[in-house]
């Protein structure tokens, strides 16, 4: 089996957070050799954020560490010294990719900048992933992904007409944006095969998000018209919600586009009396009495299991799925097939399961074959191995305060 896509090129990785540390893991998954640079003194906040497993605190434990930063290196180095700054330059010289999510400015303040980083390798690739991006006047401003949802708008659009404007439980730019990142990187990768050529990526997270909402975007635009909140309803399907099923707060949603779908459901359902109404003869009619269908479809599908329903649905050609939540997702037999879910050993936690890739290549597929590092866990691998440096050479930059 060939190697992976991207094997044998190397990311300098200063990413932190979640936004960051998702864009090279992606890239670490699709065979990069991810060298992530960190501290001791300034650890990432992932390290430090529950939960932990057992309920027991360690930097090398939280879950957030272990799921964004799995298959990479560790090397600890303090960049305010001379000598981790000249470590850390030859770890750039020698990779491909730099990618970082500080603060605006906060790079060039340590000397690592892309202007210096390009003097140092003239065709590397940048990324810089902030909240708002590398220019305009937000540029320095503070962001996370919580309050990006806001600032993008999106909270605007999802949650219940008759309440607040609602989030999600994830930080959901984080992800957006890192996905972006990774595109933006093998784009970058593309034109440096054809070019010889470097480049400095400017990535926003807030447009990387606003770029998920065009019909939103549109329909301001053309029409004049700012969308509302419509909970799980959709501006034009109906039926489409999610419905009460047996047991404890278990659920099936059901969604219907077209007339040859709401015919199906009917049939499903058992050609019941009130289907028969003429007022849901065609999409626009079913729309605009879609609390009243939703009613009729909660009373049967609450005499039913989500799998029941969503199995008989599916059989009839409908959107229907059963709301899982976590637990279900370690149950889940469509995905133990496609062997999504893996169990990988930790050094501190023993076997640990995690998301694999979810992407399969036929000839050169990626993998999740290690953890996320230790701190520091691959300091003596990457100044012998990759940088070259003798006992004596590292000896010295330790006494000096460089190595962490």
């Amino acid at each position: 089996m060939a190697a992976a896509g991207l094997a044998g090129l190397r990311v300098a990785d200063f990413t932190w957070a979640w936004a960051g540390p998702y864009l090279t893991m992606l890239l670490a998954e699709m065979g990069a050799e991810v060298i992530k640079i960190e501290s001791n003194t300034r650890i990432d906040v992932h390290r430090r954020v529950a939960p932990y497993p057992g309920g027991k605190p360690g930097i090398n434990r939280a879950a957030g560490h272990v799921a964004s930063n799995r298959g990479k290196l560790s090397l600890t180095l303090d960049l305010k010294t001379p000598g981790g700054l000249e470590l850390v330059k030859q770890v750039i010289a020698v990779s491909d990719i730099v990618a970082e999510n500080f603060s605006a400015g906060a790079m060039a303040r340590l000397g690592l900048g892309y202007e210096e980083v390009k003097s140092v390798h003239p065709n590397i690739i940048y990324i810089a992933l902030s909240g708002y991006g590398a220019t305009g006047p937000y540029r320095s401003h503070v962001s996370l992904g919580a309050q990006l949802m806001l600032a993008g708008g999106l909270t605007s659009l999802t949650g219940d007409p008759k309440s607040f404007p609602s989030s999600i439980m994830i930080p959901y730019p984080d992800p957006v944006g890192g996905t972006t990142g990774a595109l933006a990187v093998l784009s970058a990768l593309e034109a440096r095969r054809r070019t010889g050529q470097g480049c400095y990526i400017d990535l926003s997270q807030l447009e990387a998000l606003v770029a998920l909402m065009p019909e939103a975007l549109m329909d301001y635009m053309v029409n004049g018209n700012p969308q509302q909140r419509s909970g799980n309803h959709d501006p034009a399907m109906a039926p489409h919600n999610v419905y009460p099923c047996q047991g404890e707060e278990q659920w099936v949603t059901i969604a219907v586009e077209t007339d040859e779908e709401w015919s199906a459901l009917v049939t499903a359902l058992g050609e019941p009396a009130w289907a028969k109404d003429a007022r849901y003869g065609d999409g626009f009619g079913r729309w605009q009495h879609q609390e009243e269908i939703d009613k009729h479809i909660a009373d049967w599908t609450s005499q039913r299991a989500k799998e029941e329903v969503s199995a008989l649905l599916q059989q009839h050609g409908i959107a229907a799925t059963p709301v899982f939540n976590v637990p279900d997702l370690f149950g889940n037999e469509h995905l133990k097939q496609r062997g999504f879910l893996k169990t990988i050993p930790h050094p501190e936690e023993g076997m640990v399961l995690t998301p694999g890739v979810s992407w399969g290549f036929h000839k050169t597929p990626g993998s999740v074959e290690r953890t996320a590092p230790l701190l520091g866990e691959h300091n003596s691998y990457v100044l012998r191995d990759i940088l070259g440096l003798s006992e004596h050479e590292i000896q010295a930059y330790s006494a000096a305060g460089a190595l962490q």
